[in-house]
């Protein structure tokens, strides 16, 4: 999830390169509104967001009992490493390293996905 249309489309067709299905969202109301067919195994959700930004809704989440793996994207590296927020399975600065995505998505869940 991402509010810019760019990162979001190459962050899709990324994932897809790598035989994962992806769903796009620009704001965390879209995501939610979807939320209520179809829960994701992962969650990449950007720290900026129009809204509600990433923190809000991955707080959003665990206080509703939604417990879905999340990683944190942003272009401010002091996000990445400040403590506030818990609750990620991985904190990556923009532009992302493919291979570090990927290892934070199979440990996002569980290392089911494969190579």
């Amino acid at each position: 999830m991402d509010d810019d249309p760019a990162v979001l489309k190459a962050l899709s067709r990324l994932l897809r390169s790598r035989s994962l299905l992806a769903r796009t969202f620009g704001s965390g109301g879209e995501f939610l509104a979807a939320l209520k067919t179809d829960v994701p195994e992962c969650l990449i959700v950007d720290l900026q967001m129009p809204d509600m930004n990433g923190l809000e809704l991955h707080e959003h989440l665990v206080s509703n009992g939604i417990n879905i793996p999340t990683i944190l994207i942003t272009a401010h590296g002091d996000a990445v490493s400040h403590p506030h927020g818990g609750g990620f399975v991985a904190r990556l600065r923009k532009p992302l390293q493919e291979e570090t995505l990927f290892d934070a998505i199979d440990k996002a869940v569980g290392g089911s996905r494969g190579r």
